[in-house]
């Protein structure tokens, strides 16, 4: 059994982390730029770990160089989500790379993406909201300047201001001033932390950033305390179980922390983070999750629940995706 036609919230994608190898040739293609070296024989991305992975990311982003590809961006992106199954999704968008973070250029970069956005909406009954995303091996100076970009573009669309990138450069508390920033304009607010950091790494994120949600949090598995202390605070796990089995930072699927995490009453999603780096889809995470763990309808209904809810979208929105899911079942 698939659950492919399983209707899916997913709240952890990485905007261009999702770009498919095939969308990221042709703009090589159309401008003329060498990429072959981060690509394997069969078209997949090429790289050897995760530091290397970030220097392939940044190689295939180098060829996103104006909205209009921002925008031809998000429609590929979304519509291999809704072949999935994804009738709502928030990913982490960049202003570095788009436009370098200039406030002014920021503003034309995300207006192309939010009327593909809406477009995508209508046409293929998928919703998109953004979260601003610093990246955290750029330092915290540049991450006032994303930062800056979040709480001047804050609305319907951008709803969210969130930190990926290397996790082990800095402490959370460097880019407290980013975090406040958002914050004070209104914007709701994640980080990544327990990918690659350990359960202090996680405490720190959740005291020093004050956010609600934590991207991938895994290795607060190791702190049955702070374990306890997520679950009591209702703090949500954006858990991308294929990314962190791919790239190693947990055992096969087995010993994935994701069912004890479940177990202990933290309140867990399930997300793909960078899809086509990592070799999956949103339908491929439900299906292993489903033969590792057993896991059924209900547990997933309970998945989508947990996530709609935690979502940074309006009440409005997520009334209608409410109401998407509870008619699919």
């Amino acid at each position: 059994m698939s659950y492919q036609s399983t209707p899916k919230v997913e709240l952890h994608l990485h905007f261009e982390g999702a770009a498919p190898p095939d969308f990221i040739r042709q703009l090589a293609f159309e401008q003329k730029v060498d990429l072959s070296k981060i690509f394997n024989e069969d078209g997949s991305y090429k790289y050897r770990d995760f530091d290397h992975f970030l220097e392939v990311y940044e190689a295939a982003t180098s060829v996103l160089k104006t909205p209009e590809h921002f925008a031809r961006l998000c429609t590929a992106v979304l519509e291999r989500s809704a072949e999935n199954g994804v009738v709502y999704c928030e990913t982490f968008l960049s202003p570095d790379f788009c436009g370098g973070a200039d406030v002014t250029a920021w503003r034309e970069y995300l207006c192309a993406i939010e009327e593909a956005a809406a477009k995508a909406d209508r046409d293929m009954g998928i919703t998109l909201r953004g979260i601003v995303t610093p990246i955290r091996h750029f330092g915290p100076e540049q991450a006032k300047k994303a930062a800056l970009c979040a709480a001047e573009t804050k609305g319907d669309f951008i709803v969210g201001l969130g930190m990926g990138g290397a996790e082990m450069m800095h402490r959370p508390g460097d880019f407290a001033y980013s975090f406040d920033m958002g914050r004070e304009a209104g914007l709701r607010l994640t980080c990544h932390a327990g990918e690659w950091g350990g359960p202090d790494m996680v405490a720190d994120t959740i005291r020093d950033l004050k956010v609600e949600r934590i991207g991938h949090g895994i290795n607060a598995i190791k702190d049955r305390k702070l374990v306890d202390d997520i679950a009591e605070a209702g703090i949500v796990l954006e858990v991308c179980p294929g990314s962190n089995v791919f790239l190693g930072a947990s055992g096969d699927w087995a010993d994935h922390p994701i069912k004890p995490l479940r177990d202990a009453g933290v309140k867990v999603t399930v997300s793909t983070d960078d899809p086509p780096f990592f070799h999956t889809t949103m339908t491929k995470e439900y299906d292993m999750l489903a033969k590792t763990f057993g896991w059924g309808d209900e547990d997933f209904a309970e998945l989508n629940k947990t996530a709609i809810e935690a979502a940074f979208c309006d009440a409005a929105t997520r009334d209608i995706i409410i109401k998407r899911l509870e008619t699919a079942q």
